[in-house]
């Protein structure tokens, strides 16, 4: 419940508390928080256990913490019936990788010695260059630059 708060902030805590409340009514205040803690985890405990007894036999081993969506999320990855580990452990990235940087490179030399038009040295040019204009061809008409 309290796993962010350090050491600092829990001896300014207990500063602050005996300064507002003194040192007399000190242990009254911590008694009356720690009976109101008490309830409060008693009634949702029970709200549980009454939600549970209203949906039926089928939702016994329902857990609320299932709501959260992170949850829920993780235990349906880590559900053996779906066999996602299997996939997961079966996907090697590297492998996959080199496969297809291997058949790009195999298609990039096939094709570099097949036309070797515009290739230089093995590799293909890909920048793009300026086409020369036909001299019988007129620049495209635009209606709106006039």
């Amino acid at each position: 419940m309290f796993n962010d708060i350090g050491p600092l902030e829990l001896v300014t805590l207990i500063v602050l508390a005996v300064l507002v409340f003194g040192p007399d009514k000190l242990p009254k205040v911590i008694q009356d928080v720690t009976r109101t803690i008490r309830k409060i985890r008693e009634f949702s405990e029970s709200a549980k256990n009454d939600i549970r007894e209203e949906l039926g036999p089928e939702f016994k081993d329902f857990e609320f913490e299932d709501l959260n969506p992170k949850t829920f999320i993780r235990k349906q990855l880590d559900n053996e019936d779906l066999g996602l580990k299997e996939i997961r452990n079966g996907f090697d990235l590297k492998k996959e990788m080199a496969e297809v940087t291997d058949a790009v490179h195999s298609r990039d030399s096939d094709t570099s010695s097949a036309s070797s038009a515009g290739a230089s040295g093995g590799r293909i040019d890909m920048t793009k260059k300026p086409e020369a204009p036909d001299p019988d061809d007129r620049p495209p008409f635009d209606a709106d630059a006039t």
